[in-house]
């Protein structure tokens, strides 16, 4: 690299010289050069064009065998009546098909509908009130149907199967956001697992609803339906539209019919059955209901408390009133999804199931909020492929931020939006994908941070672009344009140009048509006060990705007031010039934090310092606060905590206390500190902060706060209760009255359970082993998760109070629970247990039987090392 340098040094004489002895030498070279030598050189250039052809010709043909093109409609089915019985020995489903259906544009005589590992018993072609059987061929996924005649879109005729489904045959597979195919699931079916209650429950999406009813199953075919279910009559069904009719069938037995009379896609068909207990509420003359196990109603009440305002504040925003007759939310056991937005009728996980108690510490609204704006962007509008799925996925992921800037304000929404890109950037390490993909191997990978975090974070971004009210009104024209249609990414672009008059293109290409993201690197120059000048640079790899155009806001404060200027990026290296009258000290790029962009700007902690002092955004002092904390700038933190601690937003306070846990001599250096965390612990308006402020009290001197951890332990509020108790066992041992503590032991609250499950195990008490397999039979979830790694240790320390059962615990969660990390810390807790050969053989059993290629590759890791380390 020195090369260059050396020759400016030397005389411009030796230069001339070695030019001249240069020139000679290539002309004597020259002559004496074969002609085989310059053959060779063609051939190996020509041969290395050819390679260069070939891999190009390859890449070319591989990008068409692997476009995943929506679906051909040659049938369009108009409606589905469905007559449905269930056999719970068996775990199948007796149905009763009657299918709807038109050629959709040419004449066809071969009708291909979906049916997933269904034994056929009838099947018939049904046409102006003449029934007729037909000839077919059936693959255990699809049935071929030879139609009687050639028929035209002008013809509607129906199609009769009656059959038996079997969601259990075949099942697994599955995506990160859905852990299972079966399409239907039977929880419980016998009744025998004691505390858990026999349920039936679907879930269709993305291609999974054609594992109980015959259809076409894609999105971008929709229909009316009727949906029939023959249920005991100590039992609720719940399904899409509305109950016209129950039929007592005697012998204990009824039939509910669903109907739904405004079309949607298959995967958005579904229905629950069980012992629900039912709370009711209305949104103006929209029913709703609330379904959980019976003894949750009062939890499920406040849990779901917000829905009706929800449904408002969306139905104002889009200018397009909730367009469907009823909206039903339904808590199951073992879903294999967060939740699942079926046509007025969304399922939910376990996790949203809780008492009253617990429910005053529900954060719940994200979820609700998600599935609930899936309603219009999913089920009304409705995308054409699994291609576009971040129209249904991006749009559900921005409603949890549109609901919390409305309901809890700004810094709310925005802490949401950053944990959400942070969920990108960190799946982007390792995967860039465009964001509207036709190359996807299975529609199942289309379900990733790209299609939720990313989407959302972009519609936000075009959001303030274009301003709030071009962009509802854009949304509304989308919306009213395409209802109970299905769109691709361009009607969205076409509907935002069309409101705002401006072409969109230059945006959708670079956020929804490529992959990646901005790397920007950011230089401030300070050297004239009264003109600042910046530097910006796009770092990203511009072979795979964007050069993007980026609107970029910077801002300062002078004497207190927010100045901001917006400046355009169109360059890889662009400098731009504030042309400030007042002299400015600190800039802020992007200081609300509405850019899905990795910026680099060299700060140190005295301006990262200034930032929390300066910013009125409670997102920027956020990120000071965390930004210190990361880089222990210890002097800089101690100088701020204590206005930390009274910020006016929550997270700051939160955030300061985890950092005060991490330094507790900073209460014993400064008595006032230690009495304002006390305040904080029993003051402050927020739970969650409460409880951090217990736990900082916890690490500073926890047999100082005896008294408080005491009273506080009585909280209403789990989270407060649990901080409260862990605080008070973990200090002396002596001072600690074990019947205080054996109040605490029929609680079923994990956050009251972990802080016992600590206490037993570090005081060796021996006799609880059936209490933490009555917990661990009751707690599921995140609780469950947290519980297992006590769990493991209590019986690996203590064997004789039950290892054998504990054992067996462990196996079944590690093979059967729908949750992956609830089986991956089932692993882990059995590891501990693996110096035993027979157990280790039935973790690896068990591991064997793993469909998770991640949890895969986990076990496998620990298991070999295990096997090389014996």
């Amino acid at each position: 690299m020195n090369q260059s340098k050396e020759l400016k040094q030397r005389p411009v004489w030796c230069l001339s010289i070695l030019c001249v002895i240069f020139s000679l030498l290539f002309i004597i070279s020259c002559k004496s050069v074969a002609v085989s030598d310059l053959e060779s050189n063609d051939n190996q250039d020509a041969k290395s064009d050819s390679m260069g052809l070939k891999r190009l010709i390859a890449e070319k043909e591989l990008a068409i065998e692997s476009y995943q093109p929506s679906a051909t409609k040659t049938f369009d089915i108009l409606h589905t009546d469905l007559d449905l019985l269930f056999d719970y020995q068996n775990q199948t489903v007796l149905g009763k098909a009657l299918l709807t259906i038109k050629p959709y544009s040419s004449p066809a005589k071969e009708l291909l509908l979906d049916a997933q590992d269904f034994e056929l018993k009838e099947l018939f072609f049904l046409e102006s009130g003449e029934q007729q059987s037909l000839n077919y061929e059936y693959d255990e996924e699809k049935i071929q149907i030879h139609l009687p005649r050639e028929l035209t879109k002008t013809d509607t005729f129906q199609i009769g199967i009656n059959y038996t489904g079997f969601p259990e045959r075949n099942a697994g597979g599955g995506s990160e956001a859905i852990t299972d195919t079966k399409g239907l699931y039977f929880i419980d079916p016998l009744d025998t697992i004691p505390n858990k209650p026999t349920m039936i429950w679907t879930q269709g999406e993305t291609a999974h609803n054609s594992k109980w009813f015959p259809t076409i199953d894609s999105p971008n075919d929709k229909f009316t339906q009727l949906i029939k279910l023959t249920v005991a009559d100590s039992l609720i069904s719940i399904g899409n539209g509305e109950l016209v009719k129950q039929e007592d069938l005697g012998n204990g037995f009824r039939k509910d019919h669903w109907e739904m009379k405004l079309p949607h896609s298959a995967y958005l068909a579904a229905f629950a059955i069980g012992d629900f207990g039912k709370v009711e509420a209305n949104w103006e003359d929209i029913p709703l209901g609330y379904f959980v196990e019976k003894g949750y109603e009062k939890g499920a009440e406040k849990v779901f408390q917000n829905t009706p305002e929800m449904i408002g504040f969306f139905s104002e925003l889009l200018g397009v009133r909730y367009p469907w007759p009823k909206y039903d939310q339904v808590v199951v056991r073992d879903f294999v999804s967060g939740a699942m937005e079926n046509t007025t009728v969304s399922v939910f996980m376990e996790e949203l199931r809780m008492t009253e108690r617990e429910a005053i510490d529900s954060e719940m609204d994200y979820i609700i909020a998600h599935e609930l704006f899936h309603q219009w962007f999913g089920d009304y509008v409705t995308i054409e492929s699994w291609a576009n799925l971040t129209l249904n996925e991006g749009f559900a992921n921005y409603s949890e931020f549109l609901w919390n800037e409305y309901k809890f304000g700004p810094d709310e929404a925005k802490l949401k939006l950053i944990a959400e890109t942070e969920n990108y950037f960190s799946e982007a390490e390792t995967k860039q994908v465009n964001l509207i993909r036709f190359d996807y191997e299975d529609a199942e990978d289309m379900f990733d941070s790209h299609s939720y975090s990313k989407g959302g974070a972009i519609l936000h971004m075009l959001r303030e672009y274009l301003g709030s009210e071009v962009f509802y009104e854009g949304l509304n024209y989308y919306l009213t344009e395409h209802a109970f249609e299905n769109v691709e990414v361009n009607d969205l672009r076409i509907a935002l140009e069309k409101v705002s008059g401006e072409d969109l293109n230059w945006f959708f290409d670079q956020w929804f048509l490529a992959k990646g993201h901005p790397d920007l690197h950011v230089e401030v120059d300070y050297s004239d006060p009264t003109n600042i000048n910046l530097s910006i640079k796009q770092l990203q790899d511009l072979r795979d990705t964007p050069l993007y155009q980026l609107p970029l806001e910077i801002s300062w404060y002078e004497e207190g007031v927010r100045k901001s200027k917006k400046f355009m990026v169109t360059k890889a290296s662009q400098q731009f010039s504030l042309n400030n009258e007042s002299p400015i000290e600190l800039l802020f790029i992007d200081e609300g934090k509405n850019l899905l962009a990795t910026k680099s700007m060299e700060l140190n902690a005295d301006q990262m310092r200034a930032q929390f002092q300066t910013s009125k955004f409670g997102i920027a002092r956020y990120e000071a606060l965390d930004s210190l904390a990361i880089w222990g700038a210890v002097t800089e933190l101690e100088s701020i905590i204590a206005e930390a601690l009274e910020d006016e937003f929550w997270s700051v306070r939160e955030s300061a206390l985890s950092i005060l846990q991490g330094y507790p001599e900073w209460l014993k250096d400064t008595p006032e500190l230690a009495r304002k965390v006390l305040q904080v612990a029993k003051n402050d308006s927020r739970n969650s902060v409460r409880a951090g402020a217990l736990d900082a009290l916890s690490a500073f001197s926890p047999d100082d706060y005896y008294d408080t951890f005491v009273e506080l332990a009585k909280d209403s509020s789990y989270l407060v209760a649990g901080s409260a108790l862990m605080g008070l066992v973990s200090g002396d041992v002596e001072k600690i009255d074990p019947l205080l503590i054996e109040n605490y032991a029929k609680e079923t609250n994990f956050r009251m359970v972990i802080p016992l499950a600590d206490y037993y195990i570090i005081n060796a008490i021996e006799d609880k082993g059936g209490w933490f397999l009555d917990q661990a039979n009751t707690i599921s979830g995140e609780g469950l998760y947290y519980l297992l790694g006590y769990f493991s240790e209590y019986f690996t320390r203590f064997p004789a109070a039950g290892e054998d059962q504990a054992i067996n615990f462990l196996l079944d969660k590690m093979r059967n629970n729908t949750r992956d990390y609830i089986r991956k810390a089932a692993f882990l807790g059995l590891l501990g247990f693996s110096d035993n050969p027979e157990v280790l053989n039935r973790i690896s059993e068990v591991a064997a039987l793993e469909v998770d290629s991640e949890l895969v590759s986990y076990y496998n890791y620990f298991l070999e090392s295990i096997k090389d380390e014996n």
